[in-house]
């Protein structure tokens, strides 16, 4: 088998995703043939190196785990939180040890995608692959044609112009309105201050799709594992 970047290694064996693969080493916990490696270019060869993770040795996983959960309100989409919040990871009763794909605000509820596949996770998180997610807004105040399609055409937050998102009005009044919108970015808080660009403050937000994967009937605080046909698809 060809040599491969330590971190990757370790996020494909499902220790963690491969950016916080890179935390774990630089922190000096990660061992090659018993020798601390903190280089995060390092490569090693699976089939002949023994790499250990807080000294426990780690091995390739054969099957991983692929889940979807609707998000509810009020949970951090972390492993752990400093401050004993409630996490996404105590809505899901498994034993492995899985990790968001992304992440949902704490105020944001809807479709969030959780796995112990390392290398998946961090390509589908890799802007490159320009993934789509949609999200239902619920927003203060009516919306003009001129601010919907500032929004399509890109606006600038913190010091960057958003790509075009996808816009469509499902339904509006004096009071609130009601707006379906798809980015393929995933900056912090994005779909909040897009709208606060344009003026509008966002009462609430809620995440419908991934791509082609979409809540399917789940409930607030359920969750279910991907079908094959969502796992391909994610693959893909």
């Amino acid at each position: 088998m060809a040599e491969e970047r330590l971190q990757k290694y370790i996020a494909r064996c499902g220790i963690a995703s491969r950016r916080k693969a890179e935390e774990i080493i630089l922190q000096g916990n990660v061992k090659v043939n018993g020798i601390i490696v903190k280089e995060l270019g390092s490569k090693i060869n699976p089939e002949k190196d023994v790499v250990t993770v807080h000294d426990k040795k780690i091995h390739e996983k054969e099957e991983h785990i692929y889940i979807k959960l609707y998000k509810p309100e009020g949970y951090i989409t972390t492993v752990k939180d400093q401050f004993n919040r409630k996490t996404v990871l105590d809505l899901i009763n498994i034993s492995e040890r899985i990790y968001p794909i992304g992440r949902l605000d704490y105020d944001t509820s809807g479709l969030l995608l959780l796995t112990d596949d390392g290398d998946l996770a961090n390509k589908l998180m890799h802007p490159k692959y320009r993934i789509f997610k949609t999200y239902e807004v619920e927003i203060k105040g009516s919306i003009s044609e001129a601010s919907i399609n500032m929004l399509r055409n890109g606006v600038l937050i913190d010091g960057y112009k958003t790509a075009p998102a996808k816009v469509k009005l499902i339904n509006q009044s004096q009071m609130n309105t009601s707006v379906q919108i798809s980015i393929h970015e995933g900056k912090n808080r994005q779909v909040r201050k897009m709208f606060k660009k344009i003026g509008h403050r966002v009462i609430k937000l809620k995440r419908i799709s991934f791509g082609n994967i979409n809540l399917g009937g789940l409930s607030e605080g359920q969750w279910k594992y991907l079908t094959d046909d969502e796992v391909k698809y994610l693959k893909r």
